[in-house]
């Protein structure tokens, strides 16, 4: 399957790793700009961009996706399919549009509960006792598609929100 990943900090990596696993074809990573980091301000490319280059995959790093050329560049692309995780930005109607067979979101959270963006620190600082992964086709609006599946996992009472971000990717 012809496949376009949008995804941009450490959570989204194992996704994009399970897609290319999958044998999929990734014809296009798209992620944030590089940003500056830390006390020297180092410019430092996001997670998922080293990820992608490290296997040799196109990337694009377009500060607003709603420009007619990323647009044109996406859905000149033909993709069946794309697959979003964290990546940052809302899709515009012409991105939800262009692949074949819809866009998919992998979403930190149990949906409803905790849409948009800190989900997984939301639940920790609200006591949650479990939380999870949603995926779930994508609409207009913010986490707002029909659910696909979701992944229950329970929370104890001494996981930081930062192990539990790198527990919710692997799930």
């Amino acid at each position: 399957m012809r496949i376009v990943f949008m995804g941009t900090p450490e959570f989204a990596v194992p996704s994009l790793e399970a897609l290319i696993g999958a044998g999929h074809e990734i014809v296009l990573v798209v992620t944030q700009p590089d940003r500056p980091k830390g006390r020297k301000k180092t410019l430092t490319p996001p997670p998922v961009k080293d990820a992608a280059l490290l296997r040799g995959l196109p990337v694009e790093q377009p500060e607003r996706l709603r420009t007619s050329e990323t647009v044109a560049r996406i859905a000149g692309l033909k993709p069946d399919l794309i697959v979003t995780a964290a990546y940052g930005q809302i899709l515009p109607k012409a991105v939800l549009d262009a692949p074949r067979l819809g866009c998919i979101n992998v979403h930190g959270s149990l949906l409803p509960k905790y849409r948009g963006g800190a989900p997984i620190q939301r639940a920790v600082m609200n006591g949650e006792k479990t939380t999870g992964v949603t995926i779930m086709y994508m609409a207009e609006g913010l986490d707002t598609g029909d659910m696909i599946s979701r992944i229950e996992v329970p929370i104890n009472d001494v996981i930081t929100s930062g192990e539990l971000f790198e527990e919710l990717s692997k799930a």
